[in-house]
C-alpha cells in the first residue's frame, strides 16, 4: 500500500494554519509549544507559513537548549512541564507523540499539559484501527497481542523496528508504542474537536483540535 505521507503532512498543517489564522488577533507573534517536534519539520513547511509570524518552542527529552530566531529549543517531558505556566502559550501542536509516552497514566498526563498550557491545541496521533501500522509498516500489527508483536520483532524487521536479537529487546520495543482509537482520544481531549483524516475510506489517523 503506497501512502504519500508528505501529501498528508501539508495536508494536516493547512489545518493547523486555520487554527493559527483564527487565533491571530493583533501582530503579536503566535506563541506555539511544539512537544516532540523539531526545527527540521517547521522549516520544510515555512513555505506554507510564510507571512505569518510564529515563535515557536520545541520540546523534546534529552535535548540541549538552544535559541535560533523563531526557534527555541527546549529539555522537557511531555508529561510534567512544570517549567511552563498555564497558558503560557496561545497554540500547543503535537504531531505523532502521544502514542510514545507510555501507558494511559502517561497519556493522561501529557493531555492535562497540553490542555494546561495553551487556551487552542491541535494534536494528531495514527488510528490503531488502520491496517498498516504506521511504525512497523505491517498488517494489522498493533492488534495482536504484545508476546507475538515480540516473537515477529525477533525474526526479521518490521518497518523501522527489528529484528531484535532477544524477547526482552524485542517486548521493550513493542511498548514503546501505544496507538489510541477515537474513543481513547476523544476520552483524553473530551474539550476537542476530533478529525479524521481518510485514505482508501479508513480512517489513517486523529487529530483533536480546539
Amino acid at each position: 500500500m503506497n501512502i504519500d505521507g508528505n501529501r498528508f503532512r501539508q495536508a494536516r498543517f493547512a489545518s493547523f494554519l486555520e487554527l493559527a489564522d483564527r487565533v491571530q488577533t493583533s501582530g503579536a507573534p503566535i506563541r506555539i509549544l511544539d512537544i516532540g517536534g523539531t526545527q527540521s519539520y517547521w522549516e520544510g513547511l515555512a513555505p506554507l507559513w510564510a507571512g505569518r509570524n510564529f515563535d515557536i518552542t520545541i520540546v523534546n527529552l534529552d535535548t540541549p537548549a538552544s535559541d535560533n530566531g523563531a526557534y527555541h529549543i527546549r529539555t522537557g517531558n511531555a508529561c510534567a512541564m512544570p517549567e511552563h505556566a498555564d497558558n503560557a502559550f496561545d497554540i500547543v501542536h503535537s504531531n505523532s507523540v502521544i502514542e510514545h509516552v507510555g501507558q494511559w497514566p502517561q497519556m493522561a498526563a501529557m493531555a492535562h499539559e497540553v490542555r494546561r498550557l495553551a487556551p487552542h491545541y491541535y494534536l494528531q496521533t495514527p488510528n490503531l484501527w488502520f491496517p498498516v501500522e504506521p511504525h512497523y509498516r505491517s498488517l494489522f500489527f498493533a492488534l495482536l497481542p504484545e508476546a507475538v508483536r515480540a516473537r515477529k520483532l525477533m525474526k526479521r524487521r518490521h518497518g523501522f523496528r527489528g529484528p531484535h536479537p532477544d524477547f526482552a529487546t524485542a517486548i521493550a520495543d513493542v511498548q514503546t508504542v501505544n496507538l489510541l482509537d477515537a474513543r481513547g482520544l476523544t476520552a483524553l481531549f473530551p474539550d476537542g474537536k476530533l478529525i479524521r483524516e481518510r485514505f482508501i475510506g479508513l480512517t489513517k489517523s486523529l487529530t483533536v483540535v480546539r
